[in-house]
């Protein structure tokens, strides 16, 4: 559970607007970032399972990303737009991030954490660049664009009348699709990290040497971790695939998502789970609003001098690194940690 009150308030008001995102605000931006919160939910939440639980650091998360986005769109691309060439290119986006994911905890996660992570990192620079060199699979450079089953398309209507207020289509059903694969893949892994096998992640991540003496096997467990979390990377690299309708090397693979995916662990809080919902909301619609604020902003104090420069909307990147600093200090367990701390004392 999560142990207070105004976090509980948090989660429900969050799970809530993103359940009734399509019927609350009108346009496809509104839409575009909840499927991206609902998206980057599934991809954080990964992500801890492997950090704040296991204590394993990788960098080649965004690879099991790119494979599922790959996955969807090679199947629907080379076989056809139906839910049986979506479901054969995930299943084999699966095996492939399963395979990957034993091969680097085996061979890997014998040695001490900074060679893993450096390890980790060159297969994902290496997958990058196979992503981009193999054109005539993957589309190299442009990516891949391919058309969805007919259920998923904008011209689908599944009621001939709208419904409180809003006609729904396919873009809508894919939506709630995306919304509820990822609330069911959520709900999994926080099952997963409160079970005995996530009790013993916790208890190899708190002391390794003594995990090991009481008869666990570390690597093994670690290696399942490993395999649990990019199975869950790859099921929301696919989800995101689905959405765009595309997927290419900048879109899946790219380090820079990498580095969002480390900022929204540590906003939200690591080791929480739930700082994964949190954390995507709060960095994604920053992304998605941040600079339209600004701009709002500069032209408001036109008339200021300094002020309208200061908060010029090309400064965004700026003010959101300002604001991930200072969420840093003012949270160093992240927002759930802060949360959780203020119902203690």
């Amino acid at each position: 559970m999560p142990r207070s009150r105004a976090l509980s308030f948090i989660l429900i008001a969050i799970v809530l607007v993103l359940a009734l995102t399509p019927f609350l605000f009108s346009g496809s931006q509104p839409l575009s970032t909840a499927a991206k919160i609902c998206v980057f939910i599934v991809l954080v939440a990964s992500y801890d399972l492997l950090l704040g639980y296991s204590g394993i650091v990788s960098f080649a998360h965004t690879m099991f990303f790119g494979i599922g986005g790959y996955g969807i769109a090679i199947g629907l691309e080379k076989l056809g737009a139906d839910w049986g060439s979506a479901a054969i290119g995930l299943v084999a986006a699966l095996c492939t991030s399963a395979i990957l994911a034993i091969a680097i905890g085996l061979l890997s996660l014998r040695v001490r954490a900074i060679f893993f992570s450096m390890i980790t990192l060159a297969v994902a620079s290496a997958m990058a660049v196979l992503a981009s060199q193999m054109s005539g699979i993957t589309g190299g450079e442009d990516g891949l664009s391919f058309q969805l089953p007919y259920a998923l398309r904008p011209a689908f209507r599944p009621f001939a009348e709208p419904v409180f207020g809003v006609m729904i289509n396919g873009r809508i059903v894919a939506y709630y699709l995306l919304f509820f694969v990822a609330m069911g893949m959520f709900l999994l892994m926080l099952r997963i990290v409160n079970s005995p096998f996530g009790r013993v992640l916790q208890a190899i991540r708190e002391n390794e040497f003594r995990a090991e003496a009481l008869g666990y096997r570390v690597v093994a467990y670690r290696t399942a971790a490993s395999v649990i979390s990019a199975l869950a990377a790859t099921v929301a690299g696919a989800l995101l695939a689905l959405w765009l309708r595309y997927n290419g090397p900048d879109t899946t693979l790219s380090f820079a998502i990498m580095i969002d995916i480390l900022l929204m662990v540590v906003i939200g809080g690591m080791g929480t789970m739930y700082g994964a919902i949190i954390g995507a909301a709060l960095f994604v619609l920053a992304q998605s609003y941040l600079q339209v604020l600004m701009e709002a902003g500069s032209k408001a104090l036109a008339g200021i001098p300094l002020l309208p420069n200061l908060i010029h909307p090309d400064r965004w990147l700026l003010w959101l690194g300002a604001l991930f600093v200072i969420s840093v200090y003012a949270f160093p367990g992240g927002i759930v940690g802060r949360l959780r701390q203020g119902k203690r004392n």
